[in-house]
Parts: structure tokens; C-alpha cells; sequence
């Protein structure tokens, strides 16, 4: 393999981690108090711009399971993949319109603060700790690992390990100063991220040429993936019938054609950006102008991400298929498709791929330190100040924020070190999306109803959390042994294991439909007026009991259309 770093390489990497370093402690001594408050230290105390506020939400969002898992993802299934980052950018309008004006006038600092408000205390404990378990165990852990794989790849040799505490230490430093320092440190990652991916796009697709000697650089070597892998630039399969290929029945059960954007495309997206402690916590300290542009922006932003993290994944397939990249691939012992992205980096030239290992460290370095930081967050404002020390001090506040911080540090790189949960066996991206997906139907049902349906009750508010939960559990873990594979929901196929699955994105479209049903009767069978609805901004609508009566009729419909035909 091609994975020896030059003293160029290492070069450009360090004057990356000595500026982003550096910069972050300048931002921290530059507007540090001599008594931090817990706005200042968890929400930036309103003090980030717009255009801070959209590139740290982009920052954050595209870490390794995007440049790792995403490229893997385009080597296995193609360009169809990009529907979760094109779709994103549309949700973004809708969460800038809809959502953060009821945020901001309700004055919500934490998602857990929206439910007590919304609904009451009971609720908000049960998603604090499933946040913080989905947050520590499934998204820092799964950066951490497609992180320190990808980079390892690069670096050579047993630097796995090593580099998985690297990481840590260094998102760590810069998190530990609270919001303010890492919404301005990932205004400089976003920067170095879109540059360095750009490059190796650029490079990859240079290789595709080159392979074939075609020249004419990265265009030819574009329309070279497009011959040479149509198979890859559909952007909807085909659902399988008996005589369909496993490795086609393998993509739609990631990426179920064209049923998926009638359900979990949108669910997995709603939830992420607009319910979603993790990314809604840069915008929240702002006004409401700057956070709509804010996020706008990020939008803008994120229709690019495709170009920066798939196509780099569909050029490594092309080369792996003709004869390239056949080390490089399995490099970890056996042939991985999370390899793609750092098998293209060893081919950089010295100096670029510093670059370019740069831009990989500062998307998940950006990646975990939000994470952390909205870890330390919703610890401290939703479980330590409300249940366990009500009269903490602001500056006890902060520490135990910083304290929290480390734990969950800590206890990342313990279960990422072994790969305790097993992220290398289906690829990091579907991993991710999967897991999320068992909570995301009820946390969008209880979101949705409690801002825009006043007759929503705290009843069915639990109801909604713990039945999206379980539903997701059960059409993803064992519907088609007690049901069967084909019934009236929906039908499911075979898997290479031989076990039958149904796509858990029509899963996740299963769960949240009946769940805001279960709320639905739930509601309409309690009181009839919910003391502890939420005010609207002026403008903004409210759905009547009839119209929910409607929404409800065409959601059915809907399903029946969708079982029918797809």
C-alpha cells in the first residue's frame, strides 16, 4: 500500500492541528469571563453568526460516518445514497420556518426543556437518558471507530488504537471550553473539510482517467464512472423479485427505492436536524434572523456534500472492479467498503495528502466535540440541575459540564477500542442510520403534535416515545418470523445472511405512522383542553381536531397505497 506519509504531509497536518489549536484558545481568552454562565458556556450566549452557526451545524453533521461510512455506502449502492444529504438540505428550510421560531420564542435551551414545557417532567427524563445513550454508545463511538479506521489506513502500521485516543484528547481540548470555542474552531474545520474533500475528488476521479487512459482529468474521469458503473447512478431500485441478484436485493434493503421518500428519508431527517439536541444547539442562543440564516446556509452547504463524500466511494469501486485498489480495500485483514474513502487518500500526492488527512481529522474532530458538548448539555441543564442539585451554582453548572465532557470521552474510547458494538460488521453509515432509526419515528410523532396539535396530551406524549421505540425494535428485529415475510404492512426480503429483513427505512415509516396514530386516540380519549400547550409565534398555524382527523384518513390511505405498490 501507498499509505507512507512524507515530512510534507506531515507538515501541512500540523500547521492544521497548531492553527486550529490555537485559534480555539485565542476564541476562548478572548471572550472568557471571570464567571461563565451556564448560557454562555452551553449556548454560546447568542454570540455566533449566522455564518458560524451554519457551518458548525455542517461541521458537526459531516464527520466520519459522512467521509467514511457515505464513501463506503457509494462504493456498495452508488449515488442513491446522496437522497439523505439532498434531502436534508430541503428539511433545513422546513426546521429554519416551522420549528426554530417555537424554540426561540419559548425560550428552549435543550430538546428534553421542549418536552417538560410541551408535555411534563416524566417525558423529558425518559429522552434525556435516551439521547445520552444514543449519543455516547452509537454516534461518538461510531465516529471515533470510522475516524481512527480511516486514518489508521492512511497513517500504517498498529496506530488504530492510538489514533482512536488522539482523536479523543483532541476533541476533547477543544470542546472543554464550551460552545463559543468550538462554533468558531468549526468555522476553520468546515473550511479545511471542503477544501481537502474537494481535493480528493478531484484526485480520485484523476485516478478513473488515468486507469483508463482517457486524460482529460476529473471530468473524463466522471463520465468514466458513469460508463463504467451505470449500475451506480440510479437513484431508485427496482424492488426485488425472486430472481433478483442478493447484491441488488442488498441495496434496496439499505436504500428501499422509491417508497423511501414517502417515510424514512424524511423521518431520519425531520428528527436529525430539527429535534436533535446535537445540531438545533448552535442555533438556539441566537436571534431569530441569525438562526434562520444560519441554517439556510448550512443547507446551501449541505447540497455539496455528495460531490465531497460519495463520489470519492463510486471512483473506488470503479478502480477496485478493474484490477486497482485490491490491497488497499483489505487492508484491515478482509475486504471492508468503509475502506474506499482512505484507500483513494494513499494515492494523494506528498503534501495532499496531508491536506487531505487534515480534512478528515477536522470533520470528526468538529464531529465529536459538538457531540460531547451537547452530552455535557443535556447532563447538566436535564438531569444534574433538575433531579440531582437543584440549587448548583452557574459555575458548578459549567464544571460539572466539563466533568460530564470527559466522562463521555472516556467511555466512547472504551467501546470503541475493541468495537464493542460490532460498527465494522455492516458499515459504518447503515449502522448509524439503523440504530438512530429505533427512536426516531416516536421523537418526531411527540415533536410534531406537541408544536402544531394543542389537543396532544402528556399521556400520549409517553405513549408516542415508548411505542415508536418498541415498534421500531419489532419491525426491524422480528416481524417476518411472527408475521411472516409478506403481509398487508409491508413485505420483507431475504438479506445475505439468508435471514429475512424488511429496509428499515419502510420500518421507520411503519413505526412513526402508527404511532401518531396510537397519539391520536390516545388524545382524543383524554381531557379535552391540554393545560401545557406551547405559544406560537404569531403566523403560525395550528392544526384543529378535524384536520387531525383528516391528516389521519390520508396517512392510512397513504400506507395502503404504499404496501400496494412498492
Amino acid at each position: 500500500m501507498r499509505n507512507n506519509l512524507t515530512t510534507l504531509d506531515l507538515l501541512v497536518f500540523f500547521v492544521y492541528l497548531i492553527g486550529v489549536s490555537a485559534y480555539g484558545f485565542y476564541i476562548y481568552k478572548s471572550k472568557q469571563k471571570a464567571e461563565q454562565s451556564t448560557k454562555d458556556y452551553f449556548l454560546a450566549e447568542g454570540s455566533l453568526t449566522w455564518w458560524a452557526i451554519g457551518a458548525s451545524m455542517i461541521a458537526s453533521n459531516i464527520s466520519a460516518e459522512q467521509f467514511i461510512g457515505m464513501s463506503g455506502s457509494g462504493f456498495k449502492v452508488g449515488v442513491a445514497v446522496a437522497a439523505y444529504e439532498w434531502v436534508a438540505a430541503v428539511v433545513l428550510i422546513i426546521v429554519a420556518v416551522f420549528f426554530m421560531p417555537v424554540y426561540l420564542k419559548n425560550h428552549i435551551f435543550t430538546m428534553p426543556q421542549f418536552l417538560e414545557q410541551r408535555y411534563n417532567s416524566a417525558l423529558s427524563l425518559i429522552m434525556s437518558i435516551f439521547w445520552l445513550f444514543l449519543y455516547v454508545l452509537v454516534n461518538l463511538t461510531s465516529i471515533l471507530y470510522l475516524g481512527a479506521l480511516a486514518l489508521s489506513n492512511l497513517i500504517g502500521g498498529d496506530s488504530f488504537h492510538l489514533i482512536i485516543v488522539l482523536l479523543a484528547v483532541f476533541s476533547l481540548l477543544i470542546s472543554i471550553g464550551g460552545m463559543k470555542v468550538v462554533g468558531y474552531t468549526d468555522v476553520v474545520q468546515v473550511v479545511v473539510l471542503v477544501v481537502g474533500g474537494l481535493v480528493t475528488t478531484y484526485i480520485a476521479l484523476t485516478l478513473v482517467s488515468d486507469q483508463f487512459g482517457l486524460g482529460g482529468g476529473a471530468l473524463a474521469g466522471f463520465n468514466a464512472l458513469m460508463d463504467k458503473a451505470p449500475d451506480h447512478f440510479h437513484m431508485i431500485f427496482d424492488k426485488p423479485t425472486a430472481n433478483t441478484p442478493q447484491v441488488e436485493v442488498d441495496k434496496y434493503l439499505a436504500l428501499p427505492g422509491i417508497a423511501m421518500y414517502f417515510a424514512g428519508q424524511w423521518i431520519v431527517n425531520l428528527n436529525y436536524w430539527g429535534c436533535n439536541q446535537y445540531i438545533t444547539q448552535r442555533a438556539l442562543g441566537a436571534d431569530l434572523h441569525t438562526a434562520r440564516t444560519g441554517i439556510l446556509f448550512a443547507g446551501l452547504l449541505k447540497l455539496m456534500m455528495p460531490v465531497i463524500v460519495m463520489l470519492p466511494g463510486i471512483a473506488a469501486y470503479v478502480l477496485y472492479k478493474n484490477g486497482g485498489l485490491q490491497a488497499e480495500m483489505s487492508s484491515t485483514g478482509s475486504f471492508n467498503s468503509d475502506n474506499a474513502y482512505s484507500a483513494i487518500l494513499t494515492f494523494l500526492p506528498n503534501g495532499l495528502k496531508g491536506l487531505s488527512m487534515a480534512a478528515l481529522t477536522a470533520a470528526i474532530v468538529a464531529s465529536l466535540a459538538g457531540k460531547v458538548n451537547s452530552i455535557s448539555t443535556i447532563f447538566t441543564l436535564d438531569i444534574y440541575k433538575r433531579y440531582l442539585n437543584p440549587a448548583a451554582s452557574e459555575q458548578k453548572q459549567v464544571w460539572v459540564g466539563r466533568l460530564t465532557i470527559l466522562a463521555a470521552v472516556v467511555l466512547s474510547v472504551a467501546m470503541t477500542w475493541r468495537d464493542l458494538l460490532g460498527i465494522g460488521g455492516e458499515g459504518g453509515f447503515q449502522f448509524i442510520q439503523k440504530y438512530t432509526g429505533f427512536i426516531s419515528p416516536g421523537i418526531l410523532a411527540i415533536f410534531l403534535l406537541g408544536m402544531f396539535w394543542k389537543r396532544t396530551t402528556a399521556t400520549a406524549g409517553i405513549v408516542g416515545i415508548l411505542a415508536g421505540f418498541a415498534l421500531s425494535v419489532f419491525f426491524n428485529n422480528y416481524a417476518p418470523a411472527v408475521l411472516g415475510p409478506e403481509t398487508l404492512l409491508y413485505t420483507a426480503f431475504r438479506n445475505s445472511a439468508g435471514v429475512y429483513e424488511i429496509p428499515f427505512l419502510i420500518c421507520m415509516g411503519l413505526s412513526f405512522a402508527i404511532t401518531m396514530v396510537l397519539m391520536i386516540g390516545v388524545s382524543l380519549a383524554g381531557p379535552l383542553v391540554n393545560p401545557k400547550a406551547i405559544s406560537l409565534p404569531a403566523g403560525m398555524f395550528r392544526v384543529s381536531t378535524q384536520t387531525m382527523s383528516l391528516i389521519v384518513v390520508t396517512m392510512l390511505l397513504l400506507t395502503a397505497l404504499y404496501v400496494r405498490f412498492w
